[in-house]
Formats: C-alpha cells, structure tokens, sequence
C-alpha cells in the first residue's frame, strides 16, 4: 500500500535532521517522512520545508517536532498533530512513541514492544520465529501496532487480530508502519474484549495463536486459567500457541513465567517451552 502524499510522518530525528540541513545553508536533504519506513528528498527554503506531493511546513512547525523526542507527528495542510489518542472507554493515554526503526505504542506511557536492543520489527520476527513455519489460520489476541498480524498474513491463509480499545485502531490508521492493516484481505480485525470473543471461535478454528497481552498489572484476565483453557480449545490439535510474557531473567518476569507455565499445563497444553530471545514461551497441543 502507498501512503498518501499528501501527509508526512515526523519525529524529532527527521525534524533535527532539517533543522541542521536548513542551518547548513543546504538546499535539499534526504529524510524519512514516514518514521523509517523509506527516504525521501525534500527541498528547504527560509521559511520551511516543501515535502513530495506539495505539502509545506513552515519552521517553527518542525522546531516544534524536534523539541518532543517521545511523540511522533501527522503533517497535513490542516496543522501538525501528535499521534495520541486518550481513551473514554479505558481512561489510558496511547502515545506513537518513534524508535530507530519502526515506532513503538505507549500505554500511559509503558511500551507496548521491546526498544532496548532491538526495534520492535525485529521484536515481532522475533515472536513470530518462535512458532516456526506459519500457515493456516492465525489468532492474535491482541492487535497492539498490527505488526504481528501484518507480519503472519505474509504466510498465512487467514489471520484474526482483536484489539480491546478503538482508540488503538486510530493509531493504527495514522501510522505508516501499519496503517494497511484494514487493506489487507487475508486479515479481519476485530474490537473487542479477547476473553469474550474467543467464545465465539469453534473449536480447533486456529492453527497458532500468538499471545502477546499487556502486562500482568493491565490484563490479568489474560493470563487466567479460563483463558488459557479457551486458547487451548480453540487451537487444533498439533498446532502452536506463543504467549509474550517479558524479560525472563527480570524478577517479576520469572514470576509470571511460573505462573504462566502452570496454568497452560493445566489449561491442557503439553510440552511447554521458554523462547528466551523471543521473551516468551511456546506451548503445543
């Protein structure tokens, strides 16, 4: 999908990145307008910046990108808006939050994707890797960024993605990492509570599912019993759940991994595995 020239994507690097070509006399400079996803060349003058399609921003537009190192910005010929969204139904903040690469989601100000070490692309190949080869029918429990879902649809015959919140969804749609999640023909995403909706799924409907809620403190119906029983029956016989749990070698992550473990064997999964590099673990059934 080809995102609208119309409107741009920034954060402060992209907006620094300006800032220092403008103050080096320079004419044109190449950034990303569209957080890291590709490059363009845009062409500066002393009152801002002409981006591809004809969008223009004046500077005191970009200055006040560059001064918000956590916020990413939709630009239109409307105004400069920061990509947040605050919650009736949760009373939560969701905050696009820019990295090296692709940006991550912050929940009243928690990140919903690995950002230490590793972007939160690689965060999904990684969480994606540790079931294997995917195909069939994909549940994901939780849409996040859509970045999971995007990612399987890639293999998969069909991929159902729910989100709790659609404030999330609004997120989604500003941002150019997933924005073509509702283009995609192969995914449906649903809003709704996970705990509920996956009543309404036959039995053995998935081949992998792949888990990967909020933390404990946020979602703990998630990581119930009931729950895990409900994955259990909706995943066919031989297929593959990975559920995200957080960094193993943490305190609190130890502990809810043990908790974790326990609940799937007796949910009925056998042959429950950590998936370290994934910080997750993989369980059959």
């Amino acid at each position: 999908m080809s995102i609208d020239s119309t409107w741009v994507t920034l954060s402060h690097d992209a907006a620094r990145a300006l800032l220092a070509a403008h103050t080096e006399g320079n004419p044109r400079v190449v950034v990303s307008t569209d957080l890291n996803r590709t490059r363009s060349e845009v062409e500066l003058c002393a009152e801002g910046v002409h981006f591809p399609g004809g969008l223009f921003l004046a500077w005191a537009q970009i200055e006040r990108i560059a001064e918000d190192k956590t916020g990413c910005y939709r630009c239109t010929v409307e105004g400069v808006e920061k990509i947040q969204r605050f919650s009736e139904a949760t009373q939560r903040v969701y905050t696009l939050y820019p990295t090296t690469g692709a940006p991550t989601l912050l929940i009243s100000g928690v990140p919903m994707h690995r950002i230490k070490g590793v972007d939160p692309r690689q965060d999904t190949l990684n969480k994606l890797r540790a079931l294997g080869r995917i195909h069939g029918r994909v549940l994901d429990t939780c849409t996040g960024l859509g970045y999971t879902a995007l990612e399987a649809a890639r293999y998969a015959e069909h991929v159902i993605t729910i989100e709790l919140d659609p404030a999330v969804h609004e997120i989604i749609r500003q941002n150019p990492w997933s924005c073509m999640l509702f283009e995609t023909p192969n995914i449906t995403a649903l809003i709704g509570d996970s705990a509920e909706l996956i009543e309404t799924f036959a039995e053995g409907s998935f081949d992998f599912i792949l888990h990967d809620p909020p933390m404990f403190t946020l979602a703990g119906e998630l990581y119930s019993l009931d729950f895990y029983r409900q994955l259990h029956r909706v995943l066919r016989r031989g297929g593959r759940l990975f559920h995200y749990i957080g960094n193993p070698e943490s305190k609190s992550g130890a502990t809810v991994t043990r908790g974790v473990v326990r609940r799937l064997t007796e949910a009925g999964f056998r042959n429950v595995q950590p998936r370290p590099q994934a910080f997750g673990l993989i369980a059959f059934k």
